[in-house]
């Protein structure tokens, strides 16, 4: 068994052309806030699977709120969902350009956790993919024990049990700010170059090509 990390990162991704209005807002918004909002992106995620979390859901350690309340991240890059993304033939995904568009958004578990504590935002995290029934929720990081952290790591995940508990989440109520992204991880340098022209003289996380974060 791994032992849990001591400063875990966490990782979000979007799709690059999402950046613009994220960093306008200052925001990562929740799909439930950007609805609210009537925001515009580009859906990378799987249609049903974003209904049941805004619908079904629940994170039953924070009452009555669903997961499609808050923002998600995963406990590594490469992620089961970049997979899908990746293979480009998942009859719930209408997105098809593959994964050179879609980028890493790395923050610090801690840091993240200082700062909704500080800010009264709820933060949860799940032992497994939060749209599962019978995922286990958490509000204390003195629980990261239950997360398997060798499921998290693996670059294999043919095992059922393996590929739902690599895709453990960090849940950020409503919003998390872009001020807390460290670093924008990109699929090549041409990535690297659209990401730079996009985001312009405003001030932006380091911007590195993480070839290994991507199939």
């Amino acid at each position: 068994m791994v032992e849990t990390p001591e400063n875990p990162k966490i990782f979000h991704i979007t799709h690059i052309s999402n950046l613009d209005s994220i960093v306008k807002d200052k925001f990562l918004w929740s799909d439930k806030k950007r609805i609210d909002l009537g925001r515009e992106c580009e859906i990378v995620g799987m249609t049903e699977i974003k209904r049941r979390r805004l619908e079904v859901h629940e994170v039953n350690c924070h009452s009555n709120t669903k997961v499609g309340e808050y923002v998600p991240f995963n406990f590594c890059p490469r992620s089961v969902m970049l997979y899908i993304l990746f293979k480009g033939n998942h009859p719930d995904i209408t997105y098809r350009q593959g994964q050179e568009q879609i980028v890493h958004l790395q923050a610090d578990l801690k840091t993240s956790v200082v700062w909704a504590d500080n800010n009264d935002v709820r933060w949860a995290f799940s032992d497994r993919n939060a749209g599962m029934y019978f995922a286990q929720f958490y509000k204390d990081i003195a629980n990261l024990d239950k997360i398997n952290w060798s499921a998290v790591r693996a670059t294999v995940f043919r095992d059922m049990l393996v590929k739902e508990e690599k895709q453990a989440e960090f849940l950020v109520h409503e919003s998390f700010p872009w001020q807390l992204i460290e670093k924008i991880g990109v699929y090549n340098n041409r990535s690297k170059v659209q990401v730079i022209a996009m985001l312009g003289n405003s001030i932006s996380p380091r911007i590195s090509v993480e070839r290994q974060w991507y199939y």
